[in-house]
């Protein structure tokens, strides 16, 4: 008798094949190594190698282009000027914008006479910041090499007069506060980043505030006051100006003003030649020419002070008063005939403008330069002298 074979075998064989296909499955898969906690997962190909983040553009590489990202002179006023003496020839035309094109336009008619004035007047922001950063740029890409901020400003945020600060201290700035112009609180970071600064007008400090301050107690205030403060001290000491600056404006109240005296001013660095630049000029001159050669120039500056701008003199005389000077300690030198320190006081207009000037004062020539539209010396004449 043959044994009937069960229907239910096979579905038993084909269970019993699944759960050992799936049981290998099982032990295969775990066979891979877990990825690790908190790996980051990439989708794509696993044969390309991971790809750096891009670096950060500063904002100077910016600048080198012609594409500049939009930026707005809200808070303030600027003109463009091609000329020293405002007197005369005023403050130039207001800049109505900030990108590439506009400022071509504004500073192009600059290039032949060297000289770029920027008459700014109004808070110090971010878009300050720009102004100052973007003029710099294009008068470096148009060769312009002399750089003058004429500012009138009551103050602003102290992180933006920081960052411009910076900015100007890079790029070769003169920083004139004329008569009648006052340059207060945050501006006096501003005036501190100078190569030279020629002051008629009036520099005043008090307590810097934190922009945005969350203090609620003195305590906190105190904390938020030593943070930015640290700033400050730090950012003088690079720029040449005595850091009792920033304890002497911790003394004012932020309402009250401290007005600086002429002699403050030349004693905390915050007039005339910035004293980190002076410093930085001389070590470069020594590399160029040799340190006899800064002797004798630090000796005829020294001379020059005493002689040329003593009492009673004039300004318009200073540029022949150092011509005459400079043969008495060696310049022209010939190792370096280009940085005779007369050069300084001696930039003459040049010909084409020099015949338009002659021409509008009846045929004066280069007296009428140095005087103006009334006769006298012109004020400018001051800060032309420091601006070189």
């Amino acid at each position: 008798m043959v044994p009937q074979r069960s229907p239910f075998a096979p579905r038993r064989l084909l269970a019993a094949s699944l759960a050992l296909l799936c049981a290998l499955a099982l032990a295969a898969c775990g066979k891979d190594e877990p990825a690790p906690s908190g790996a980051a997962v990439t989708l794509g190909s696993q044969n390309d190698m991971p790809k750096p983040a891009p670096a950060a553009v500063s904002e100077e590489d910016i600048l080198k282009g012609t594409y500049w990202p939009p930026a707005k002179l809200d808070g303030g006023v600027a003109r463009i000027s091609c000329e020293y003496d405002y007197p005369r020839f005023g403050d130039g035309d207001k800049l109505e914008s900030l990108d590439f094109f506009s400022l071509v336009d504004a500073m192009s008619p600059c290039q032949a006479r060297g000289v770029v004035r920027v008459r700014y007047q109004g808070k110090i922001g971010a878009g300050f910041t720009a102004l100052a950063q973007r003029v710099a740029a294009m008068a470096a890409r148009m060769e312009i090499p002399t750089r003058i901020l004429d500012i009138d400003s009551s103050g602003g945020h102290v992180e933006e007069a920081l960052r411009a600060g910076d900015s100007i201290a890079e790029s070769g700035w003169a920083i004139w506060v004329r008569e009648e112009s006052v340059c207060h609180s945050a501006c006096v970071l501003v005036l501190a980043a100078g190569d030279t600064r020629s002051i008629e007008g009036k520099v005043g400090i008090h307590r810097l505030m934190r922009d945005r301050s969350t203090a609620t107690s003195r305590a906190e205030l105190s904390r938020e006051l030593r943070a930015i403060n640290q700033q400050v001290r730090d950012y003088l000491e690079r720029n040449g100006v005595a850091t009792a600056v920033s304890d002497l404006m911790m003394t004012v109240a932020n309402r009250d003003l401290r007005i600086l005296t002429p002699d403050e001013l030349k004693q905390y660095g915050l007039d005339g030649t910035n004293a980190a630049q002076d410093d930085l000029d001389r070590i470069r001159l020594a590399r160029k020419c040799g340190d006899d050669f800064v002797r004798r120039r630090e000796s005829f500056r020294r001379a020059f002070d005493a002689q040329c701008m003593g009492t009673g003199k004039s300004f318009e005389s200073m540029p022949e008063c150092a011509e005459q000077l400079q043969s008495k300690f060696g310049f022209p030198d010939k190792t370096c005939p280009g940085d005779s320190p007369a050069d300084l006081y001696a930039r003459d207009l040049p010909p084409p403008l020099l015949d338009e000037v002659a021409a509008a004062e009846g045929g004066e020539g280069k007296d009428a330069d140095a005087k103006s539209a009334d006769g006298k010396p012109a004020k400018s004449d001051k800060a032309e002298k420091s601006a070189k």
